[in-house]
């Protein structure tokens, strides 16, 4: 790990006191002095890896340090999900404003803890310096699938039902709501929006019992938009897809959002962050989908079909086509 100074604390300092109690139950750390971990993969077992990075005031605004902690775990568990991995760690590399309280990654330190616990991983190791410009927090994530299946993007076939789990564009409007474009929305709505965008949930249990049972095609987790994520699924298999609008499962919280928004409903196909999983099933598996659903406690909900024909078509209820307000969230 580097050797800037981040705040008032050195580097190995900071890693001493935060990080390396955050690795003391994963064998193969070495506390983290080394500069590199072992990896535990199991015999027969292959190892998934995915790294994500959030910079501030790009990927987090005004956010608590623990919230932003476990966010940019959770988002590289949903990846891990959507290949229908196990997770069992991660690497962290962190690039402090020279300016920060110490306090400030004490808390954030919390937050990786309190993830920790609830989903089963530990930290491996990375690299820590300062910088001076905006927080740039990078988070790579490791998890292992037995067997030689995997959940890709390119299996598609034409007639597969499309479902999708939980509900979509939360995430969207709780970052509309931070941005102070839903002032008129009451507080205990906004607070649930907010937290929504803050705190995704990865489906981690969905996308193994998916792999493992053998029910999905394909999937991936929505982070860029439904429509867009969609998209890429379409694309890597050569088919193309509807989708019915009226079946996208949008709670209560969201169609009060999308009213004080003043926007239609399809805006929330390309909002983004809502870190739910999107997979193509055989009809055959309607029964199956269905008992994991209650099973998992997790709703799944079936919005539509793969077709031959290129591109994706978005109908209303009466069946006519709908047109996308844009494409989707960009990084550029």
């Amino acid at each position: 790990m580097a050797t800037e100074k981040p705040g008032r604390a050195g580097e190995f300092e900071l890693i001493e006191r935060y990080f390396a109690p955050l690795a003391a139950k994963a064998e193969g750390t070495f506390g983290l002095h080394n500069d590199a971990a072992v990896l535990p993969v199991s015999r027969g077992g292959r190892l998934v890896t995915t790294v994500d990075t959030m910079i501030q005031g790009r990927h987090f605004l005004d956010c608590p340090p623990d919230q932003v902690a476990k966010k940019l775990l959770r988002v590289n568990l949903s990846d891990l999900a959507a290949m229908g991995a196990a997770p069992f760690g991660y690497l962290l590399a962190s690039a402090w404003p020279l300016d920060i309280e110490e306090a400030w990654i004490a808390r954030f330190a919390e937050g990786l803890a309190a993830d920790q616990e609830l989903f089963g991983v530990a930290l491996y190791g990375g690299d820590t310096t300062g910088t001076p410009g905006p927080m740039t927090l990078s988070l790579t994530a490791f998890g292992t699938v037995a067997g030689e299946a995997v959940l890709d993007r390119g299996s598609l076939r034409p007639d597969d039902d499309i479902y999708v789990t939980g509900t979509i564009g939360e995430g969207y409007l709780g970052l509309c709501a931070l941005r102070g474009e839903l002032d008129n929305l009451d507080t205990a709505t906004r607070a649930a929006l907010v937290a929504r965008y803050r705190l995704p949930e990865p489906r981690l249990a969905v996308g193994r019992a998916l792999l493992e049972e053998g029910l999905a095609r394909s999937a991936l987790d929505i982070s860029d938009g439904l429509a867009a994520d969609l998209g890429h699924l379409l694309e890597a298999s050569g088919v193309g897809a509807e989708i019915d609008l009226p079946a996208i499962p949008f709670s209560a919280a969201a169609q009060a959002g999308l009213a004080a928004l003043g926007a239609p409903a399809v805006r929330l196909l390309t909002g983004g962050d809502d870190y739910e999983l999107l997979f193509a099933a055989a009809p055959a598996e309607r029964a199956a989908v269905g008992a994991l659903a209650a099973h998992s406690g997790v709703a799944i909900t079936r919005i539509g079909r793969v077709r031959r024909e290129p591109g994706l078509a978005v109908r209303d209820a009466a069946g006519a086509g709908v047109s996308l307000e844009s494409g989707g969230w960009t990084h550029f």
